[in-house]
């Protein structure tokens, strides 16, 4: 074996300070199993805009307790860097995930031993409670262990900011750069004084206030709900009944937390089958919607049934669509609505129609929750199923999400229409914007090596055309856009009306192609929406040739 590689595992183990972990680490060692230590140790998991994201495992390369110690001796430096009072504390939440109580320990411990004052959630409960209680306390920052909807060996370290979003570069680098200088930390115990646990009062603020906002008269409008074996269960049920649901059903084999997910092959929504049970109980119980989220409950995912009967979860667009259109009438001077580049541009559309401004962002809630500047976000959405509609959290939030669902989905209900007729609606006024996306998964451990070679090849020989529309325009996002920071991410416009936005996952191996196709508003609404589906289609299978994986 390498010295110098043999060397760097030893260090590490010498500061790690769990048994078992160590024990694996050592055991490879003793073998010279060189290639598994490897795994273990390269490539490390870095401190981007999501924090820390990765497979539960020892070494540098998993998340561990040392992982975890480290960056969060990483936060501790950041914070003093912004000179941020120690006394305004650091909220702590965690979900439900196999090593989230450990990791949550740890955090803990950390901060205390450095005399910083923590406010640690009551019990694993939704990363936006985590957003809420930073803003509501103003405290210098949060930490929330969650991997949201990755797989089961999965887990993470995400980090708010002072007003409650996700941190942004540089925040990232400074954090990085602290974690590399860490060493063994001192260590404190929940006897300290700076120690305190949220309180039910604080939780229950956030309840209070999103239940004013979006609480209906009594009613028996059938709703299904599944939190996919995450944290939101009995908040989201507790919310719903509070807010005049009298009729909801929750998918009992996925109401109490697990987190080994056993009846979904990804604990994402928007995966294939992730919906399956919530479908086959909607059918049995006759529902009107389905609301679900994913494990931490930051995200909202939405079906119901479409104009000939048939279940069909809605598009990350069209929920927001939906919830624009519900919010827009109520804005205020100083409001903003946001989205993505990669989401579709009906929202601009439908902004430019109300009034109201409308803001572009780079990809991720952190941007969207921060496009208002020092006015108010009125409404926020990703397609990617993060919606944020009410300013209270800086950060997307599947909680008041599905509450605002539930409301406009149930006034639709009172005029005898449903969501899908409301989209008729939209769609007739603003034009269809079918879309899609293509995901290319890409495996360990050469993953972001390929991903960059595919960049890099199609940024430099881009195509003449794709599904016979010529490619009217390339926009290399590296290079900045409309006074966005720059991005790794291309544009490219095709035809009249058409665009594709192809750029790599920051949470996950894999490259990504978002598709959009629009059409003028017609009267034939079924006849453009077939026509606009049919080129996305095609635009997504001549994508898969293009984007191929093979370096």
């Amino acid at each position: 074996m390498n010295h110098e590689f043999a060397q760097r595992v030893r260090a590490w183990i010498a500061l790690d300070p769990d048994e078992r972990d160590r024990a694996t680490l050592e055991q490879l060692l003793d073998d010279d199993n060189e290639a598994e230590l490897r795994h273990h140790f390269d490539p490390v998991l870095t401190f981007g805009t999501a924090g820390l994201r990765g497979p539960e495992m020892a070494g540098p390369a998993g998340m561990n307790r040392l992982s975890v110690r480290r960056a969060t001796q990483g936060v501790i430096a950041w914070l003093a860097h912004l000179g941020l009072d120690p006394d305004l504390g650091v909220v702590v939440g965690r979900d439900a995930r196999l090593g989230s109580e450990r990791f949550n320990d740890e955090v803990v411990s950390v901060l205390l031993g450095a005399d910083l004052r923590v406010y640690e959630m009551p019990g694993p409960l939704p990363t936006p409670l985590v957003a809420y209680a930073v803003k509501r306390l103003g405290a210098a920052a949060g930490i929330m262990i969650t991997a949201s909807h990755n797989p089961a060996v999965d887990n993470g370290f995400k980090l708010f900011a002072h007003d409650g979003s996700q941190i942004v570069s540089p925040n990232d680098t400074i954090v990085e750069a602290a974690m590399a200088r860490a060493t063994t930390p001192a260590l404190g115990t929940r006897d300290q004084r700076q120690h305190e646990y949220i309180s039910a009062a604080l939780l229950s603020s956030y309840r209070e206030h999103m239940l004013g906002r979006f609480a209906v008269t009594a009613n028996e409008f059938p709703i299904v709900y599944t939190p996919l074996h995450g944290v939101g269960g009995a908040f989201v049920t507790g919310l719903l009944a509070d807010a005049g649901y009298q009729n909801v059903s929750v998918v009992s084999q996925q109401m109490a937390p697990d987190p080994t997910f056993p009846t979904v092959a990804f604990p994402n929504p928007e995966e294939p089958g992730a919906l399956d049970l919530a479908f086959a109980l909607a059918r049995e119980g006759g529902a009107a919607i389905i609301l679900a989220n994913d494990p931490d409950a930051d995200r909202l995912s939405v079906a119901a049934h479409d104009t000939q009967g048939q279940w069909r979860a809605l598009r990350g667009d069209e929920i927001g669509w939906l919830l624009g259109d519900a919010l827009l009438p109520q804005a205020q001077p100083g409001d903003v609505v946001a989205t993505t580049i990669v989401s579709s541009t009906m929202l601009a559309a439908m902004a430019r129609a109300a009034g109201v401004p409308y803001v572009d962002t780079l990809t991720g809630f952190k941007w969207v929750s921060k496009a208002a500047g020092r006015g108010r976000l009125l409404f926020g959405y990703e397609e990617a199923l993060g919606y944020g509609v009410d300013a209270v959290v800086g950060d997307k939030d599947g909680l008041s999400g599905a509450l605002a669902f539930a409301q406009l989905a149930f006034a639709l209900a009172v005029e005898g229409r449903t969501v899908f007729d409301r989209l008729d609606d939209l769609e007739a006024q603003f034009g269809v914007h079918a879309g899609d996306q293509l995901s290319l998964r890409v495996e360990a451990p050469r993953g972001r090596e390929v991903l960059e070679a595919v960049m890099q090849r199609v940024r430099s020989g881009p195509p003449r055309e794709i599904a016979g529309l010529a490619l009217r325009e390339v926009i290399d996002l590296e290079e900045g856009w409309r006074g966005l920071p720059p991005t790794e991410g291309l544009i490219w416009h095709l035809g009249e009306s058409s665009r594709v936005v192809v750029r790599p996952s920051g949470t996950e191996p894999k490259l990504k192609a978002y598709i959009e196709v629009v059409r003028e508003p017609a009267e034939d609404l079924r006849a453009s929406r077939q026509l606009a589906s049919e080129l996305v289609e095609t635009i997504r299978g001549d994508l898969r040739k293009l984007l191929s994986l093979v370096a």
